[in-house]
Parts: C-alpha cells; structure tokens; sequence
C-alpha cells in the first residue's frame, strides 16, 4: 500500500498544543494500524526533506542511533531514535537504478543525518521497529523522466526479493510555513488558495486516482507554489512504484494545516475498481538518458 504523511515534528513531539496537530497524530495511529495489518516486509520511504543534488541516495546503514533535532523549530527539543534498516534491499534498489541509467549510491556511516520526517514518519508508523525501513532521498534537479525511472527500479528491487512494502512519501501539501513564530493555538493554512487546492488534491486522492495527481502535478505545484524540491514529485515516484494507474482505494485519515502548510495523512490500498481512467500526453520512461532539452529549437 502507499501512504503520504506530513514530516514536520508537531504532530509527534507537541501534538497537545494544537487540536489540528493532535488530530494528524490520530491520523498518523490510524495508518500505522494498517501498516501493522497489511502483511507488508517493510517500509520504504521517500522524503522531501532529504535533498540531494548529485543522484539518489538511499540509507544502507542496517542500525542507524543518533539524536536529532530538527534544523526549523530546535526549541521542539530533541528526537532520539534508533532504526532497523533493510541494507540488503538497499543495496539491490541502488544496482537497479544503475542498471537504469541513474546515478545512485548507498550510505552507511555512523551519524549520517537522518531527516526529520523519516523519522517522523517511522517513528509514528513503526514505533517498535516491527519492520525494516528504506529510506531515500529525494533529488533537487531530478526532472519527471529521472524521478519515474527511479520509481520503476524500486519496483524492480521490491518484485526481484518477492517483498511487500509500504510505500510511504514525506511531504506537505502547499508548503509555505510561516516565518515568524507562532502561537501554536493559532496555527491555520497560509492562504485560502493553498487550502482550495490541497482539497481538491486530497479529492482526487481519496478516489485512488493517484496516476491522475502524478499527471496535474505540474499544475499544482504553480498553483500552491510549493518549494521545487518539493514540486510533487513524490507524486511521480510513488505511482511509478505502486503502478501508473488509478485502481487505488483511498482514505484521508486527516487534514490539517501545520504551521501554515497542508499535513495531510492519507493511504491508498490497490484496487481493481478504477476511477476516471485516462490517456495521458506524457510518455513513460524506462531507462533514464539524461536530461533533454525539450525546450529547445
């Protein structure tokens, strides 16, 4: 199954100052019981606030302890953690993407920073460790092409191990957080637009028409004006994981804005019943070559 959850450290670390943060954590304990349920071997997680710029990086360190405190809101205190990490999988993720023409490669060196929301995210969904995680990195400059053929090798690596998995993206919705300080009582969406469109967003989503949000992502990432690192491409890495398709069963387990930003929870379980299934004008990728100059003459 797949799965979308907010990064920032409210909902985890001081989720009793806000009604709306207490009920993402809700949310997040309503996903972890079907991540507990649904019989997958592990968790894989993308996230938005692991930026990498030369390639794709994917966490090989089969126990990684450090404490972490977050680079935005250090006076949260400090989040202490300590993973259990599927490096065999990351390893075969890293030789299939490779085998597709992307540059990748595997860390695994005592205190490499672990981002704040996979371990957000793991901490709420996989308390105990019950399953082995894999995380990676989301690249600054991947264009769709490069971030779909990485999708594709995940797939790949997951079919090659018989592995079932989570799949789970780290990332807002509309990313714009405020940027003076706050009474957490007073915490509401940036603007009415973000709002609009996060809705609309989490419509489509609830209808399992993930393929549909991978193809508006464009759109919505000029309408909401989120940061490019963000740019949804997780849209594109997660259908191209789960399947370029709308057969999906969606649930939105909580919406809510978090310091300005769209945190929404949200599971997308496969389907054989499919919702506005279209033709799309942008080909699939299988082997990534490089960028194109699309643009030019």
């Amino acid at each position: 199954m797949g799965m979308l959850v907010p990064g920032l450290p409210q909902p985890l670390l001081v989720p009793e100052q806000n009604a709306g943060w207490m009920r993402v954590r809700r949310g997040m304990e309503a996903a972890r019981e079907q991540v507990q349920s649904c019989g997958a071997d592990l968790i894989l997680i993308y996230s938005v606030m692991w930026p990498s710029v030369i390639g794709h990086q994917i966490q090989a360190d089969p126990a990684p302890e450090w404490v972490h405190v977050d680079e935005l809101f250090h006076e949260l205190g400090s989040i202490p953690y300590q993973f259990r990490v599927d490096a065999e999988f990351a390893e075969a993720y890293r030789e299939r993407a490779c085998a597709r023409g992307l540059h990748a490669r595997t860390v695994a060196y005592k205190g490499f920073p672990i981002d704040t929301g996979s371990i957000v995210a793991l901490k709420l969904l996989n308390p105990d460790n019950a399953l082995p995680a894999c995380i990676v990195s989301s690249n600054v400059y991947a264009d769709r092409a490069e971030t779909v053929v990485f999708g594709k090798a995940a797939a790949e690596a997951l079919q090659a191990q018989g592995k079932r998995a989570v799949v789970v993206v780290v990332s807002t919705l509309s990313n714009r957080l405020f940027t003076s300080f706050i009474d957490p009582a007073d915490d509401h969406f940036h603007s009415l637009k973000d709002d609009e469109w996060n809705r609309k967003l989490l419509e489509f989503l609830a209808a399992g028409r993930l393929e549909d949000v991978a193809q508006l992502s464009r759109e919505i990432h000029r309408q909401v004006r989120v940061k490019k690192v963000v740019n949804f491409k997780p849209m594109w890495w997660l259908a191209a994981v789960m399947g370029q398709h709308n057969r999906y069963t969606g649930e939105v387990h909580a919406y809510e804005p978090i310091y300005g930003s769209g945190g929404a929870v949200v599971s997308l379980t496969p389907s054989q019943e499919s919702l506005g299934e279209k033709e799309f004008d942008e080909e699939d990728v299988e082997v990534y070559r490089g960028d194109r100059e699309v643009l030019g003459s």
